[in-house]
């Protein structure tokens, strides 16, 4: 009988389980029942207890909106577009409109999650990226995707591109820098230097001068480490430092522009895996943001002026 209740009737605690056989409000065929008693087909079972035991709670996802922005989708992987100023999971000011979240909610209106299936994987973000930075977030819809794209992250096997406008032209218009990255915890941010040291880590920076009116530029960036403020930090330090970033430079004058925040997007991904595996067929494509809000037509016309 209490296996059957606590299926039947999920929110009711066991403590009140039991004590509601005790007090009768819980009976069989009109009589007091046994919490060993052994259900039979025919049987009657009437629960004179509160509403809001039979009320199943809505999942929390279900409060973010479902609007993403899809740059690619199968059956296996979600590419999602995100907007700048969206985190990707809960955080201290945040647990309801995350990225993660918006993501269930539009799974579950296709039809491609149930969290009340026993064995329905939940869909999880393989790769994030700072609130105040959008584009390209990588959805694993299934366990064999989500080890497939880990692993192939971990072993840079995922080329990730980046738009930015940066302050001046960086010279010489393509080069490949190489720095030594610490984060400072209290502070969140990072320190670059020049020279190794113990509690370090090697920083690997492409970048390529797209156009450039002598105070801007716009530049792409291609990832080849992934440290905290990997862009932001290492363009800053060689004296070029992202339009609207107030943590590594001043961002007054470009704030009266528009620029509230970083001009940095995560626009472009490409697949290069090197084993066979269940999303080979993804292997050698390339996925694109069309849009990105600061780039439409080079560099903005608002830093012109």
């Amino acid at each position: 009988m209490d296996k059957y209740l606590t299926k039947a009737v999920r929110l009711l605690p066991q403590s009140l389980l039991y004590k509601y056989l005790r007090l009768k409000r819980i009976k069989v065929n009109g009589k007091k029942s046994e919490i060993r008693y052994r259900l039979q087909e025919g049987d009657v079972v009437e629960l004179y207890i509160n509403d809001e035991f039979f009320a199943e709670k809505a999942p929390d996802f279900l409060a973010a909106p479902a609007e993403i922005k899809p740059v690619y989708e199968d059956q296996n992987i979600l590419l999602v577009d995100k907007p700048q100023g969206l985190i990707v999971h809960e955080d201290e000011g945040e647990s309801v409109d995350t990225l993660i979240n918006r993501v269930k909610h539009y799974l579950y209106n296709s039809g491609e999650y149930d969290p009340k299936q026993e064995a329905s994987f939940a869909p999880a973000l393989c790769n994030r990226i700072d609130r105040n930075t959008g584009g390209i977030v990588i959805v694993a819809k299934n366990a064999e995707a989500l080890r497939i794209l880990n692993d192939a992250i971990k072993n840079r096997e995922i080329e990730k591109y980046y738009l930015c406008l940066v302050k001046g032209t960086p010279e010489p218009r393509s080069a490949t820098l190489t720095h030594y990255h610490r984060k400072d915890e209290k502070e969140n941010k990072a320190i670059v230097y020049d020279h190794p040291r113990p509690d370090t880590r090697t920083m690997i920076t492409r970048y390529t001068v797209l156009q450039t009116n002598g105070r801007y530029s716009l530049v792409e960036v291609e990832l080849k480490t992934g440290r905290t403020h990997q862009i932001r930090a290492h363009m800053a330090s060689i004296g070029h430092p992202l339009v609207g970033d107030g943590k590594y430079a001043s961002n007054a004058l470009e704030k009266k522009k528009g620029f509230n925040c970083q001009a940095l997007y995560s626009y472009k991904l490409k697949f290069a895996f090197r084993e066979e595996h269940a999303l080979s067929y993804l292997n050698g494509k390339t996925f694109q943001v069309k849009d990105v809000w600061f780039a439409r037509d080079g560099i903005p016309k608002a830093l012109s002026e």
